[in-house]
């Protein structure tokens, strides 16, 4: 057993000074690597690590296990904060343990800091760029591209195009609850319609939070605007609905099966913007309620341009290769552990068997 290290998380990743309005939560990781039933058997884990930033911070982080080589890295085309674990092949458990600390601030930006800003219609930031270009799940051409200018019509300015998306978004998706996981996040199979007035007019598409944020960020970036989603899970309680989080009354949760995909969107002079169109869907689905009911219409409102932060964030990346380069690649999304044993890619969405689970304790000083 390796021996148990405490790091500085600014010694690992950049770091932002948090404000005094926090939010703080213990979240503890296990992993026991399985593989069907052999004894013996090389295995590699990545798990997606949180990012820092001025409304989320890791402010410790330990880990242990008797992996035979490790490492903290973002060497990939998205900076993905990455925890890297090797076993050798061999008999012994694959076993890891990581604990972090996370701190975090409910984000939100002024609509009227987002209008002023895009009312200027500044140029969009070359490092920006990289978020207007399709990837293998997220279109920006032929139908998308027809649907975007459809939403979008009469419109000039960014942020009023965002605001026909989103809105059309909601409207128009609701949580399908058979879909496993948080959804493939593939546009191309939720947008089947063969032209753009029957997707316009009659589509109703259905998913889980990375199809529905996915179908978003396409259109937005077919719209000419920088948008992405950013993967990540739920920690904790929502002041909001118990459909968006929730907790014992020691502020305890399994969160295992917590993951959830937000999305932003790119303004040049505001930076970006946080939204979250899929959670609109499950706050109908859970509570039982229709789209034009007042509950769901408030969230609508915060949620085209802030975050509950009863959640954290991981990363933006989209069909990328990770590092060390995995026997599979490009990963579609990078929200779950991934793991690789003898080869074989262990099923992320099944944590029973993978084996993993996931816990977060609140500590916020009330």
């Amino acid at each position: 057993m390796k021996n148990l290290l405490l790091l500085s998380a600014a010694a690992i990743f950049a770091t932002n000074a948090m404000a005094n309005d926090v939010r703080v939560f213990k979240v503890h990781y296990h992993f026991d690597l399985k593989y069907q039933d052999a004894k013996e058997y090389p295995a590699q884990l990545w798990n997606p690590m949180p990012y820092n930033s001025n409304y989320q911070e890791v402010k410790e982080l330990t880990f242990k296990g008797n992996y035979d080589n490790f490492n903290l890295n973002r060497k990939n085309e998205y900076s993905a904060n990455t925890f890297y674990a090797k076993w050798n092949k061999g008999s012994k458990p694959k076993t890891l343990d990581i604990d972090m600390i996370i701190q975090t601030k409910n984000r939100s930006i002024p609509l009227d800091v987002i209008k002023k800003a895009s009312a200027k219609n500044l140029p969009i930031p070359n490092e920006v760029k990289i978020y207007l270009k399709p990837t293998r799940h997220i279109p920006t051409d032929g139908i998308i591209k027809g649907l975007a200018e459809k939403i979008t019509e009469g419109k000039k300015d960014r942020f009023a195009k965002v605001e026909a998306i989103y809105n059309w978004c909601t409207s128009h998706t609701f949580r399908d609850k058979k879909v496993v996981g948080c959804g493939t996040g593939d546009v191309h199979k939720i947008v089947t319609q063969k032209d753009v007035e029957d997707a316009f007019k009659n589509g109703y598409y259905g998913g889980k939070c990375t199809d529905l944020s996915s179908l978003f960020t396409a259109l937005v970036r077919a719209a000419g605007i920088p948008a992405r989603e950013v993967f990540g899970i739920r920690l904790g309680k929502s002041y909001f609905s118990k459909a968006l989080g929730k907790s014992d009354d020691k502020g305890f949760a399994n969160i295992t099966t917590w993951q959830h995909c937000r999305a932003e969107y790119y303004i040049p002079g505001a930076g970006w913007i946080p939204a979250d169109p899929a959670d609109i869907t499950k706050l109908e689905l859970v509570e039982k309620l229709k789209y034009s009911d007042a509950k769901v219409q408030k969230l609508k409102e915060k949620y085209l341009h802030s975050w509950e932060m009863n959640w954290v964030g991981f990363n933006t990346g989209r069909d990328f290769v990770l590092y060390p380069k995995p026997e599979q690649f490009p990963i579609n999304m990078f929200g779950y552990p991934y793991a690789e044993v003898d080869g074989d890619v262990l099923d992320y969405y099944n944590p029973k068997e993978f084996s993993y689970t996931i816990t977060s304790t609140e500590i916020t000083k009330k």
